[in-house]
């Protein structure tokens, strides 16, 4: 892949996967406890709502939520990188290690592990703070 885009490209469909495998995981629980905190989603399979979320559904939820505060900057970033056409490889690595970083941080989240979710978390944010750099140093080099 010799194409900026194509990583982008795929680095955005794999943190899509990532997501929604979140949202499936979260499903998963809820399914297999019928714990369903909308009441009519507990009444479409005719059981009590639960009034409060399963502990494996809010630790998802708290993933996803984060991933709502990243990976949409990742996007802006990394599409300002394509368009403005920063460095070929050092970019591409930046991409990879930035997904890799989000998934090992939504596996850490959901596990409970520490401190390799906060490291995660940190390696993701600082390839953003690079990205957001060499789109500045680009801008101000024409």
């Amino acid at each position: 892949m010799d194409n900026l885009l194509y990583v982008y490209a795929l680095c955005s469909v794999l943190l899509f996967i990532k997501m929604f495998v979140i949202s499936c995981y979260q499903g998963f629980y809820r399914i297999k406890n019928k714990a369903f905190k909308n009441i009519e989603d507990a009444h479409f399979v005719k059981v009590a709502a639960h009034y409060q979320e399963l502990p494996q559904v809010i630790r998802a939820n708290q993933a996803w939520l984060n991933d709502l505060e990243n990976i949409p900057v990742f996007w802006v970033l990394g599409g300002l990188c394509i368009i403005l056409n920063t460095s070929y490889e050092f970019t591409m690595w930046l991409f990879y290690i930035f997904t890799i970083a989000r998934v090992a941080h939504t596996i850490t989240y959901l596990g409970g592990i520490q401190p390799w979710r906060t490291i995660s978390y940190m390696i993701g944010v600082i390839c953003l703070l690079i990205m957001a750099i060499k789109v500045v140093i680009v801008i101000f080099n024409f």
